[in-house]
């Protein structure tokens, strides 16, 4: 395993940030970690990089655990979420700096800032970049002594479209031979990059699962507009539903726990009933509307 934290818990004064967590990250693999403001991702992040001390539980990173810090520190890579720069130093000699610090041959210099797409930018000094350029920076120096494990948090903060794409397959080219952790709010970027999933709320783990698993599990949402109401226990009685919500006047939402399309269901529900049908649609639940039912509780 390249990342295990076995029930970690975090404390700060009275207040618990992480409360008797565990998973694990293999190699390789991209692994998005998910929860609201104040969940407990950036505390989690801080304890695998060796930042902040776990209050109880152990992890280990690369094999390590934390007895030996500087093995650690040497086999992560770490963008933070408020990403810390001299401003007045170039690009160059800012990640020049870093490699010193690493012990790093100063022609892998070349190698990330090509790989991070910084070479328009590269004559400048860091505090003339855009907010987008800042992070790439941040990135090609958590990539320049080339880690076996990459914690990214909030890497794509900041960043247009085209520069979202570029970093998107960036990090999933990394995520082929290396483990990446990463955590975002944009939700798109975790289905487009990720191979899984976990979700955190209030400081416990509330979900963790493949992406192919949500896929294959997500629920079905069938949007109905008959000419008059409907009782929702009727609807009820329609196989494999699950809940219904009459959304506007004659228009409801159900929802079924099945992958098989309903609507035909509904249609014959309709025809039995002597009832007509102004819409049919379908929409599928997604990784978002999870995060949502599962942090809002």
């Amino acid at each position: 395993m390249s990342i295990e934290v076995n029930s970690v818990s975090k404390l700060y004064g009275n207040q618990k940030a992480l409360n008797n967590i565990s998973f694990n990250v293999q190699q390789p693999e991209i692994v998005g970690f998910l929860g609201p403001n104040g969940a407990g991702k950036s505390t989690m992040m801080k304890i695998l990089t060796t930042y902040i001390q776990a209050s109880s539980g152990d992890t280990k990173v690369s094999g390590y655990g934390t007895e030996a810090l500087q093995n650690i520190q040497k086999s992560v890579g770490y963008l933070p979420e408020h990403n810390p720069l001299y401003l007045d130093m170039y690009i160059k000699e800012y990640l020049s700096f870093n490699a010193g610090i690493y012990k790093v041959d100063k022609s892998r210099i070349a190698d990330v800032i090509e790989m991070t797409g910084l070479t328009p930018e590269v004559h400048k000094k860091i505090g003339q970049l855009s907010k987008g350029y800042r992070q790439r920076v941040g990135l090609a120096s958590a990539l320049l002594h080339d880690p076996e494990v990459l914690i990214l948090d909030e890497p794509t903060t900041g960043l247009d479209p085209n520069q979202l794409i570029d970093i998107r397959n960036l990090i999933k080219s990394i995520g082929k031979t290396k483990t990446v952790f990463l955590s975002t709010h944009i939700m798109q970027e975790v289905e487009a990059m990720c191979d899984r999933v976990i979700i955190i709320n209030k400081g416990e783990i509330v979900a963790d699962k493949k992406l192919k698993e949500l896929r294959d599990e997500k629920e079905q949402i069938v949007i109905v507009e008959f000419d008059y109401r409907v009782e929702d226990a009727f609807l009820l009685k329609l196989p494999k539903v699950d809940k219904v919500v009459n959304t506007y006047d004659f228009v409801y939402e159900i929802t079924f726990k099945t992958s098989e399309d309903m609507r035909s269901y509904v249609f014959d529900f309709a025809h039995d009933n002597q009832l007509k049908i102004l819409q049919l649609n379908q929409k599928n639940t997604s990784l978002e509307s999870l995060f949502r039912d599962l942090t809002s509780k």
